[in-house]
């Protein structure tokens, strides 16, 4: 709360009561408002415990100039994001690589796929073991157990992987449209 009142004080941005709604409609997740400034409400996948999608809503300003917040990229999420951290450390270690506030949201979303096809690698590693098991012709009740459930694991992982890709694409057609 007090971060926001400190930006829209800097800036004179006001952000959204409904920035991190979860079931907003796709359409109302991307908009330019009257004032130039993009919204752009996506899903980032994180891998920990528990895979799940995290909500991130960007405002990016990069066209009125009478605005405090031109070229400048507001974040706003409730939790550590794995591309964010990601492109922190690439940023570090390579100088120059973003130029302005829009080629960072580009390639955070660069990271994020790049982090949703690492995990796929895992999942498809996952798989592999699991077939191994079943193939290899002792498969007790207890096996075909563990099986089970490292299959309906990795499924459920899989759907969120192409579920966050599919908004990815949609989040960048629309930053590269505007």
């Amino acid at each position: 709360l007090e971060e926001k009142r400190w930006i829209k004080q800097h800036y004179g941005l006001s952000i959204p009561e409904d920035a991190m709604d979860e079931d907003i409609e796709e359409s109302a997740r991307f908009y330019e408002e009257d004032n130039g400034e993009l919204h752009i409400r996506s899903d980032f996948l994180v891998t920990d415990e528990e895979s799940r999608q995290v909500r991130v809503a960007f405002i990016l300003n990069q066209v009125n100039e009478q605005l405090r917040s031109h070229g400048v990229l507001f974040s706003i999420h409730d939790e550590t994001v794995p591309a964010f951290r990601l492109l922190r450390m690439r940023a570090r270690r390579m100088p120059g690589l973003i130029e302005d506030a829009k080629e960072v949201l580009l390639k955070l979303f660069d990271a994020d796929a790049e982090y949703c096809a690492d995990t796929l690698e895992g999942i498809y590693d996952d798989l592999e073991a699991a077939s191994k098991k079943v193939l290899d012709g002792n498969v007790t009740d207890e096996v075909a157990s563990e099986v089970l459930g490292a299959i309906a694991r990795q499924e459920d992982l899989n759907g969120r992987i192409r579920r966050n890709v599919m908004d990815t694409r949609r989040a960048v057609s629309f930053l590269m449209r505007s």
